[in-house]
């Protein structure tokens, strides 16, 4: 009589369990890029706390780098921060302008905007750090000027991405170099954009860029780079308790004083974390934009 196998039970439970890890991945993911509910920081509580980052690259790569460190400010906190994004930056810029966020990590025209209304404050930036737009070309390509761009369609992530889309747009157009725009949501979206031939070229900033994925950056050349302007703020919505952001401040300012800390940092390509003081922002005002105005009118 034959003898009948049923293969490997474990092998079973092993493929479970992976399939298991990836929806609730998915999940996290999904939850992540979904609007964000208000911090509840009535006294007695422990606050959950929506830490949204602008989506300069995607959700996942977001979380992946950004997650170890909320975990991390939670631990010390004794809140439980949690990581939040959007799907793509304008729609970031409407969760912003909302208020959906309680801390939310922005660039430098996002922050004088949201400043005003609904009156997000910064209380923290990145340590010895300018903000640094670039443009990117493939690393064979013939191009060696930005005049040598002219006539040719450029990638961006979005029209309001400071030094990535704001600040070269502007370099382009003071020069008199004639430019197709097109925005591509993202910042990572850019570089494979750049580097897969789509385009001849496109505009990011110098940490998202040392940050892309090492076959991308490979196949790419910074073809110029922006003066320096003050960095993204991390910024505190209005109703969020003045002690709790104090709280959250002490603890991303001390990450530098441990091993542990310094790594999650250097993943991030940050050499610190600092207090910060709204005066700051004030090259950014002096350049007089108003790409999102309208946001503010229509803001609850």
């Amino acid at each position: 009589m034959s003898t009948i196998t049923h293969g490997r039970p474990w092998a079973t439970g092993f493929c479970f369990w992976r399939l298991l890890r990836a929806i609730s991945g998915a999940a996290l993911l999904l939850l992540a890029v979904l609007p964000a509910v208000k911090a509840d920081t009535a006294p007695g509580t422990s606050p959950v706390i929506s830490f949204g980052i602008v989506p300069q690259q995607s959700a996942a790569k977001l979380a992946r780098l950004w997650t170890p460190m909320l975990e991390d400010l939670s631990a010390t906190t004794g809140y439980r921060i949690e990581f939040r994004t959007a799907p793509n930056i304008p729609e970031f810029e409407r969760r912003v302008a909302k208020g959906e966020y309680d801390i939310a990590y922005m660039n430098p025209y996002h922050y004088t905007t949201f400043n005003q209304q609904p009156g997000y404050r910064a209380f923290a930036r990145a340590k010895d750090k300018r903000l640094e737009g670039v443009v990117v070309v493939r690393a064979d390509s013939d191009y060696q000027e930005l005049k040598d761009l002219a006539g040719q369609t450029l990638a961006f992530p979005s029209p309001a991405a400071f030094a990535a889309s704001i600040v070269t747009r502007a370099t382009l157009q003071n020069r008199a170099i004639p430019f197709e725009p097109r925005y591509v949501a993202s910042h990572d979206s850019v570089y494979r954009s750049v580097a897969l031939g789509l385009y001849p070229a496109g505009g990011g900033v110098m940490r998202t860029f040392n940050n892309a994925e090492d076959d991308i950056r490979s196949q790419l050349r910074i073809l110029w780079i922006s003066p320096g302007y003050t960095p993204h703020a991390f910024a505190a919505h209005p109703s969020l308790d003045s002690g709790v952001v104090e709280r959250i401040q002490s603890a991303m300012i001390g990450l530098e004083g441990s091993e542990t800390g310094r790594a999650l940092l250097e993943s991030l390509k940050l050499m610190g974390i600092e207090p910060a003081d709204d005066a700051e922002w004030d090259d950014i005002r002096a350049m007089n934009l108003h790409l999102l105005d309208s946001l503010l009118s229509s803001a609850p």
